[in-house]
């Protein structure tokens, strides 16, 4: 069959099952290697955010993917995926009732583009949603966003890097951006501006203050303790889905090989943990290396990195404060010490010279102002859009 723009016609597979999802995986990973700047990643981790039995998302969630087809070669794929618990959160917290969301988004052109949004937006339909937001591949604490600025280097870990053109075809499909994502950059190599040390230094002299490493040793106690603060402090934040019991254990459990304690803080209170503030070295600087593969050499490289991350960047993926000391004085300078020490650390036995601090949402005036105020530059913009679904 051929199309009315003369191009052969386009098919829409559903796949499940592993072969499913290893093809769709696969394809993406295909697109992937086309884009300028991009850095592979490990597939196997890849396959297993798609997997029901290994992902405690779909716990609470559901999901189908799809591949595009013409003359028997993937030309794209998509996800449409609904998740429980953020129908149960409050509609002006960014989903609610009736929100399905896609993700996974890659496309040949645009009217493989429109053909994979439309097949997403009849399946939500078909499942009883009303709206469709996305770019979310696939939980909104894994890849939320579409990369709208920044493609001109490199993401760091944890970060999603789409081409350009993807944002002129989600909006011409009809999706309006609702909110944007920032990243910030920031040159550890400068100290900070003397307001920023003047704070620092009052906390240190406070002796109710007491800014500590993480003990990998208690690991697991230490994670449920960082993600409980997480799950109070970013609870009436735009887009916040509450991570369940299991998402806990299995985000310690991951999180775990990428933990350096000396660049990981917990802040207390009297002696309670109040603040935190995690800090990973760069693994996709030792990933581009091995092309997003164990074998035959990656595991080399990767073992390597693990063992002494030298001169990598840094990336700031979350922090957070107990909701009670939130828009205090006590927020902002449980920050700063934080974020001081730990740049301190990751210039003086890391040797880095960079750090990457978000995401952020361009509406968290507290965090855009802690940013502002240690000069830190975005870099990179994320936009999650919306359309209704007739």
């Amino acid at each position: 069959m051929v199309s009315t723009d003369g191009q052969l016609a386009i098919s829409i597979e559903a796949v499940s099952g592993k072969k499913g999802r290893a093809r769709f995986v696969d394809v993406g990973r295909a697109f992937a290697a086309r884009v300028e700047n991009s850095v592979p990643q490990l597939r196997s981790e890849q396959l297993e955010l798609v997997n029901p039995d290994k992902n405690p998302f779909f716990g609470h969630a559901k999901a189908q993917l799809f591949i595009a087809m013409r003359a028997g070669q993937p030309v794209g794929r998509i996800s449409a995926h609904i998740d429980e618990l953020a129908l149960q959160m409050p509609p002006d917290q960014g989903f609610g009732p009736g929100t399905g969301m896609f993700g996974y988004f890659d496309a040949e052109d645009e009217e493989t583009a429109k053909a994979l949004l439309d097949t997403a937006q009849n399946w939500l339909c078909e499942q009883g949603m009303s709206r469709c937001v996305g770019p979310i591949s696939m939980s909104i604490w894994e890849e939320p966003g579409l990369l709208v600025k920044g493609q001109d280097h490199a993401p760091v870990i944890m970060m999603g890097h789409h081409p350009a053109h993807y944002q002129g075809w989600i909006e011409g499909a009809g999706y309006e951006r609702i909110k944007t994502l920032y990243t910030y950059d920031l040159d550890i190599t400068y100290e900070f501006p003397p307001i920023v040390q003047r704070i620092v230094k009052s906390g240190m002299r406070n002796e109710r203050i007491t800014v500590r490493r993480v003990r990998k040793k208690d690991w697991d106690a230490e994670a449920a303790t960082i993600l409980a603060i997480l799950n109070d402090a970013w609870s009436d934040n735009w887009g916040f889905v509450p991570l369940t019991p299991e998402e806990v254990a299995h985000t310690g459990v991951k999180l775990k090989p990428v933990i350096h304690e000396d660049l990981n803080m917990i802040a207390e209170l009297d002696g309670k943990p109040v603040a935190f503030m995690l800090t990973f070295p760069d693994v996709n600087q030792a990933l581009a290396k091995s092309g997003g593969k164990l074998f035959p050499t990656g595991w080399w490289h990767l073992l390597k990195w693990a063992r002494k991350p030298l001169h990598c960047d840094m990336r700031v993926p979350l922090m957070g404060v107990l909701k009670e000391h939130q828009n205090s004085r006590l927020a902002s300078q449980l920050a700063f010490m934080m974020i001081s020490e730990i740049s301190d650390y990751a210039r003086s036995k890391y040797r880095s010279k960079r750090a990457e601090i978000g995401w952020i949402l361009e509406d968290n005036q507290g965090m855009v102002a802690i940013a502002d105020t240690i000069q830190s530059q975005v870099n990179r913009e994320y936009a999650i859009y919306e359309r209704p679904l007739s």
